[in-house]
């Protein structure tokens, strides 16, 4: 079906946005793109290892959490060389590398989920988003 006004093809041109009806779409981070998402958990969890604690927001700091079960998983149960390729090539520094694989993940040997806590601190002056504190169990 084409809907045409004058001379013009709106399903042509690059003006025509149809609408997104039933299509689901990853919704963190105030819609932004897959590739800014995945820097910010980066930084964030970069951050996380070097400061063993970190102050965020609600959202950020929940999928944060998963990050982190991800990488302690992977060290603990992954060969030692490739759990140093797959965290080094994740995090941005060697000094978050290192607390990952040689403080943090020993400690948490036993688990395979569970290594972060989330804890409800305030709402932030200018836009009242939650801040959550997230910090290692």
């Amino acid at each position: 079906m084409h809907c045409k006004s004058g001379d013009i093809d709106y399903f042509e041109t690059n003006n025509f946005f149809p609408m997104r009806h039933r299509k689901k779409q990853l919704r963190r981070f105030g819609h932004k793109p897959d590739q800014h998402s995945r820097s910010v958990l980066r930084n964030l969890a970069t951050s996380f290892f070097e400061h063993k604690a970190l102050v965020t927001t609600q959202k950020r700091a929940h999928a944060l959490s998963g990050v982190i079960d991800e990488l302690v998983r992977m060290v603990n149960t992954t060969d030692h060389m490739n759990a140093i390729r797959k965290i080094t090539s994740f995090l941005y520094t060697e000094s978050a590398s290192r607390a990952l694989i040689e403080d943090i993940a020993p400690r948490y040997s036993d688990r395979t989920s569970g290594c972060t806590r989330l804890t409800a601190i305030k709402l932030r002056d200018g836009d009242s988003a939650k801040l959550v504190k997230i910090e290692l169990v």
